[in-house]
């Protein structure tokens, strides 16, 4: 699954990596992210919030295509499709299957696989350093993330584990 979450930029992000989303009205920064069907994190690249997903999806792509051989089946909202289903085709043999929302469903729907990538966000959030992007560069927030999910993995499995007697 692969999806984009806009986050507002603190004042010391420069303007060199900052931009407009102007779909959601934020000044900031986005994460662009790619999970497995368990939500485990593949890849994550930052941008400003004015490059749109297509364009951020195949540089993603490609090295999370060099990194994980075995990916087939790729699931995406409505703002990868054009071009980006058959460039996926070609250039990484990969499936790109836009999972759509349709029209006549009103307020929320959980849509399916869709839930995967949102939890992911969800996790993101509960860390306070995530909430808003407070770093000057694009890597340290990467490394965030991925520090980030470790910490819900170790939280989750410390979960799962039973009670020593």
């Amino acid at each position: 699954m692969i999806d984009s979450q806009s986050v507002k930029a603190d004042a010391v992000v420069g303007a060199d990596s900052r931009g407009f989303d102007g779909g959601k009205l934020i000044n900031g920064r986005k994460r662009h992210v790619v999970v497995d069907t368990l939500g485990l994190l593949l890849g994550v690249m930052v941008t400003s919030a004015d490059i749109g997903d297509r364009t951020a999806a195949k540089v993603l792509l490609a090295q999370v295509a060099d990194a994980h051989h075995r990916l087939e089946l790729l699931w995406a909202d409505g703002g990868y499709t054009g071009g980006l289903v058959e460039y996926c085709l070609a250039a990484f043999a990969l499936v790109l299957a836009i999972v759509r929302r349709s029209d006549d469903m009103r307020g929320f729907v959980v849509l399916p696989k869709r839930w995967i990538v949102e939890r992911l966000f969800a996790h993101l959030m509960r860390s306070r350093r995530l909430v808003r992007d407070f770093e000057r560069r694009t890597s340290s927030v990467e490394a965030m993330v991925y520090w980030s999910m470790n910490m819900v993995m170790t939280r989750r499995l410390a979960r799962s584990r039973p009670a020593r007697a």
